[in-house]
């Protein structure tokens, strides 16, 4: 080594020290800075807590009148003068409510204020300036000074989309456009400055390959130090009405929609989204729980999050078939379970749709008993205009027609007589008006021939006999099936509406690929107004065949004027060892790309027997506690395989239970049906059942597809008996 590289070395050594008595001087600064703030807002609050007691105490002592006397002769004035007395209570609560929001940010601060630095130099003025980029923001107490930008900043965009280089961002006054000088990426903890590094592309994926690395959690975590380009576009994305995301496995799809969900929350003082006009429909409450602290954790109030069965709660109040008990039927390979999911198939088809769009215009020619409508010896409307005028306007429900007519019935005897109609002769006259949605789609059924004259002209499935007899057997013995509880919750939106999901601006729907054309065609006259983002994955569609004219299918029916079809093809979870194995199951109309993180092949284990198969399941599973997994899934076709192996193995070992009508904390060693597994991901997985009667059609492959890419680091399959042909490659 000569001079010339010696002081290179030493002129390295000392910018590198230099840089980082500047980090720490500059965390040092922030850190007391917020701890100032977070004192000040303790001490308001703890003021605030004291007013809000006091003042109630005032209310309860000096109000003259008691509760009990609103309802007395002097009530309406006891209600006001309460109503007054309460008004600084409420509005000093609600105060409170938004400083204790503000401690808790603060408190993050503390710990971990911000994990990114970008130098930006703005073209316009020629200055740059040192931006640092955190879960929160923070602003400097009495001025213009921001020490944190909130991740969600415009300007934040620069560090997940750009290298250093030309770079710009979108602000509320226009494109900004500048020089990123700088790319620094922090580990901070407990307020303490771990390291930090200056990142490229290669650095980067180095960092993130480190942190796909460790171990999964019972809860789903942020990812908003590693988001990378193409997952920021979709998660900042306000211009489409429906934003289609066709996502491989592991490549963040939920998570983006958590943060695309924080990032509407924030996005802009006219266009903010409260927490109640955003609805995320998650597959299952297994899945629902296990994202539940994401959008909490990125500084939003909690989101609404359901799942479909919910919807359809609302909608036909009264009990159905759940979706995970339809899914367990037809995975089991039972004798009915092909009919099942032919039924399916068809009532959640275009066609079906189209066949009881006519039979609800069909409802008040054939299923009403509608007659002329007299008062006073005289005709104010006959049946033929009551019907004309049920049978217009077709988007509007049939109910609220209905209400229409009443108006007009009693204006016209008040335009008469006038005087306002009776409730009991008016309720006389409406006697037809009365109806109910499950004996009207019982009628549907009720004769073939009917049905077939609905169907003119529609392609029927070769089983349609069969299909029509066990709904009719079915809906005689008052059992509603899924497929026949979605086909009774579109028809009761066409015939009451629901007014339940009218203020809804933006509505996020995950695992998209399994849901059917009349599933869509519910929710898009559910959330006629608002927004869609749709996240899916062909290669991961249950009980269905899908390719990707799905989506050109979906975009047509959604009919939303603006919108965008996002492909994500790299995986994040998988080890490359895993994901190749994983591959195999698919074809290559969807390519998948791998990370590139480097681990062990996956291990196929045969037995003889249960016994021998649980004897080498428990010897894998401590195995990988040895080695520092803290989250196994043991993974099965079915509930009902999920149960056996239970038995077998909890005199054996601590293993969770997960079924698909409990709800369980995802840690340790659980045990679960494949459809639960779904969005979820472990350290560790074991799919147990890879046996030939389990796991022998093109529908199989799919199923070991999912069940494969749960895993981050190993991947185990075992089976009992003969191993399913489709292991033979």
């Amino acid at each position: 080594m000569g001079i010339a590289d010696l002081d290179k070395g030493v002129s390295l050594m000392n910018e590198n020290n230099n840089n980082w008595r500047i980090e720490e001087q500059r965390l040092k600064e922030t850190i007391a800075e917020a701890s100032a703030q977070l004192d000040e807002a303790i001490n308001a609050n703890e003021k605030n807590r004291e007013m809000i007691q006091a003042a109630k105490k005032e209310i309860r002592e000096n109000t003259s009148h008691g509760i009990g006397n609103l309802y007395g002769s002097d009530g309406f004035e006891a209600l006001v003068e309460l109503s007054q007395a309460m008004a600084p209570v409420t509005e000093r609560t609600a105060l409170y409510e938004f400083t204790e929001a503000k401690i808790n940010k603060l408190r993050d601060i503390l710990d971990t204020p911000y994990f990114a630095r970008i130098d930006f130099c703005f073209n316009e003025d020629g200055q740059t300036e040192a931006i640092y980029i955190g879960h929160h923001s923070l602003k400097k107490e009495n001025a213009y000074k921001m020490l944190i930008h909130d991740w969600r900043s415009p300007v934040a965009s620069v560090f997940y989309r750009f290298a250093p280089g030309d770079a710009w961002y979108d602000a509320p006054v226009g494109r900004i456009e500048g020089k990123l000088l700088l790319k620094r990426q922090f580990e901070i903890t407990a307020g303490h400055l771990d390291f930090f590094f200056d990142a490229d592309l290669q650095v980067f994926d180095e960092f993130l390959r480190k942190l796909l690395s460790g171990n999964t959690s019972p809860k789903m975590k942020t990812i908003v130090e590693s988001i990378q380009r193409d997952q920021d576009l979709v998660i900042r994305d306000i211009e489409n009405e429906l934003l289609i995301v066709q996502g491989v496995a592991g490549s963040g799809k939920t998570s983006i929609a958590l943060h695309r969900a924080a990032y509407l929350m924030y996005q802009g003082l006219a266009n903010r989204l409260q927490g109640w006009e955003i609805i995320i429909v998650s597959p299952h409450k297994l899945f629902e729980q296990y994202i539940a602290n994401v959008i909490p954790e990125l500084g939003e109030e909690n989101v609404r999050t359901l799942i479909f069965d919910e919807i359809l709660k609302d909608l036909i109040e009264r009990k159905f078939e759940t979706k995970n008990i339809f899914l367990e039927r037809v995975l089991s390979n039972g004798p009915h379970s092909r009919l099942k999911n032919d039924s399916m198939a068809f009532k959640g088809s275009a066609d079906f749709i189209a066949i009881l769009d006519r039979f609800v215009d069909d409802i008040p020619r054939r299923l009403m008993k509608i007659r002329d409508i007299r008062f006073k010896g005289e005709t104010i409307f006959t049946r033929a205009e009551i019907i004309s005028r049920l049978c217009t306007n077709p988007d509007t429900p049939l109910k609220t027609k209905l209400s229409y007519l009443e108006e007009a019935i009693n204006e016209t005897v008040y335009g008469k007589w006038r005087r306002p109609l009776k409730s009991s002769v008016r309720n006389e006259m409406l006697r037809f008006a009365e109806i109910n949605a499950l004996n009207l789609y019982s009628q549907l059924f009720e004769h073939d021939e009917y049905f077939f004259k609905l169907a003119a002209g529609i392609a029927l499935p070769e089983d349609i006999a069969k299909i029509l007899a066990v709904t009719k057997r079915n809906l005689a013995h008052h059992h509603l099936n899924y497929d026949d509880a979605v086909a009774l919750g579109y028809l009761s939106l066409r015939l009451f509406g629901a007014k339940e999901y009218a203020a809804i601006k933006q509505v996020i729907i995950d695992e998209g690929q399994d849901y059917y054309p009349l599933h869509y065609e519910l929710l898009n006259r559910l959330f006629l107004k608002a927004k869609l983002t749709i996240l899916g994955d062909i290669n991961q569609t249950l009980q269905k065949n899908e390719d990707l004219s799905f989506y050109e299918a979906l975009t047509k029916r959604l009919n939303r004027k603006k919108h965008a079809l996002v492909t994500m093809n790299k995986s994040y979870r998988c080890t490359s060892e895993i994901l190749r194995f994983s591959k195999k199951f698919i074809d290559d109309a969807i390519p998948v790309e791998s990370f590139n993180r480097r681990g062990e092949e996956p291990v196929l284990l045969g037995a003889s027997d249960l016994e021998s198969l649980v004897e080498k399941l428990c010897q894998a599973t401590n195995q990988c506690i040895e080695a520092g997994y803290q989250s196994i899934g043991l993974i099965l076709k079915t509930q009902k395989n999920t149960m056996i192996l239970f038995e077998a193995l909890k005199q054996k070992m601590a293993v969770n239970l997960i079924r698909h009508d409990t709800i369980a904390e995802i840690e340790g060693v659980s045990i679960m049906p494949m459809y639960l597994s779904k969005g979820l991901e472990f350290d560790a997985v074991f799919i147990c059942d890879v046996s030939a009667a389990n796991y022998h059609s093109e529908a199989d492959k799919r199923l070991l597809y999912i069940g494969c890419t749960r895993a981050l680091h190993r991947l185990y399959l075992l089976w009992e008996g003969q191993p399913s042909p489709l292991l033979q490659d």
